[in-house]
C-alpha cells in the first residue's frame, strides 16, 4: 500500500532516494522497483533487519532494474549520517507526527536534500485522527513507544516546511477506506486485532489492496477528500535556495491518484 504519487514527486531511474524513517519498507521497495538508488533509514534495527532481506529478495528475483544501490541504514532523524545536498528525492511518510522535535527533523531533511530535489512528506491527516484520538488515549500514547505527539492541520504542516526553506507545490489525501477501520480499531482497544469485526475489516483491507477492484478504487478516490487517512504534501528546495514572493502557496488539493 503506497501512500506517495511516484509521478508528482517526480522520481527517475538513477536518483538517489532517502525513505526516512521506512518502516516495513514499502516506499523503498516500490522505488527500488523504479530503478532509484535507495537509502532506506530507521531507527529500529528488528525493522531493517527485515528490509534487508527484502532488498535481497527483489534483487535476487530480478525486480531490480540495472545495477542496485543503497539498502537499510540505521539512523536518528535528528542527527542524519549523510552530508549535505546528498540526495534527489526524499520520503517521509508517517514519520513526523511520532517526533517531538519535527521542526529539527524537516530540518536535517532540508540539509540533506539536494537543491532542486524533491520531497514528499505524509502524515495523518487532522480529521480521521482527531476521531482515533477522541476514542483511544492507547492509539498515540506513550510518547516513549512510538506514540503520536500531535495532529497536524494541512497549513501547520504546510507553514512547518516552508519556513525550512521547501517550496509546497501539492497535496491531496489518501487511504480513505482505511480511516473506519482505524477508528473500529480504537473503539475496541489498539492491540485488540483478534476482534471480530477489525478480523473481518483486516480482510477486506488485504483483498482490496490485492484486487484492487474497480468499484473500491472510484469509493476510495471519491472519499479521500473528506476521509483520506493520510495527507501528502509534496514540495520542492528551490535550486536558488530561496523562493520567490506568491510562490509558496500549494495548489488545491486534489484527491489520491
Amino acid at each position: 500500500m503506497l501512500t506517495v504519487d511516484f509521478e508528482r514527486l517526480g522520481l527517475r531511474p538513477g536518483d538517489l532516494v532517502l525513505d526516512m524513517g521506512c518502516g516495513a519498507g514499502r516506499h523503498a521497495f516500490e522505488c527500488l522497483r523504479r530503478g532509484a538508488r535507495t537509502v532506506a533509514l530507521d531507527y529500529s534495527h528488528p525493522e531493517l533487519v527485515d528490509v534487508a532481506g527484502t532488498f535481497g529478495a527483489m534483487v535476487d528475483a530480478g525486480e531490480v532494474p540495472g545495477d542496485p544501490h543503497g539498502g537499510p541504514v540505521r539512523g536518528d532523524a535528528l542527527r542524519l549520517p549523510f552530508p549535505d545536498a546528498t540526495f534527489d528525492r526524499i520520503i517521509v511518510s508517517e514519520v513526523l507526527e511520532h517526533i517531538p522535535d519535527d521542526r529539527g527533523a524537516i530540518s536535517e531533511l532540508v540539509r540533506v536534500l539536494r537543491p532542486g530535489g524533491t520531497m514528499a512528506a505524509t502524515v495523518p491527516a487532522w480529521f480521521p485522527e482527531k476521531i482515533c484520538w477522541k476514542l483511544s488515549d492507547a492509539y498515540h500514547a506513550p510518547i516513549a513507544e512510538g506514540g503520536h505527539v500531535r495532529i497536524y492541520r494541512k497549513r501547520e504542516l504546510t507553514a512547518r516546511l516552508e519556513s525550512a526553506g521547501l517550496a509546497v507545490t501539492g497535496s491531496h489525501r489518501a487511504h480513505s477506506l482505511h480511516s473506519p477501520y482505524w477508528w473500529l480499531k480504537c473503539a475496541v482497544g489498539p492491540t485488540n486485532d483478534e476482534h471480530r469485526l477489525v478480523r473481518s475489516y483486516r480482510r477486506f483491507l488485504e483483498w482490496d489492496i490485492i484486487e484492487a477492484p474497480r468499484t473500491t478504487r472510484w469509493a476510495d478516490r471519491l472519499l479521500n477528500p473528506a476521509l483520506g487517512k493520510s495527507i501528502v504534501l509534496y514540495t520542492e528546495l528551490p535550486p536558488s535556495g530561496s523562493r520567490a514572493e506568491g510562490d509558496s502557496a500549494p495548489r488545491e488539493e486534489t484527491s489520491a491518484a
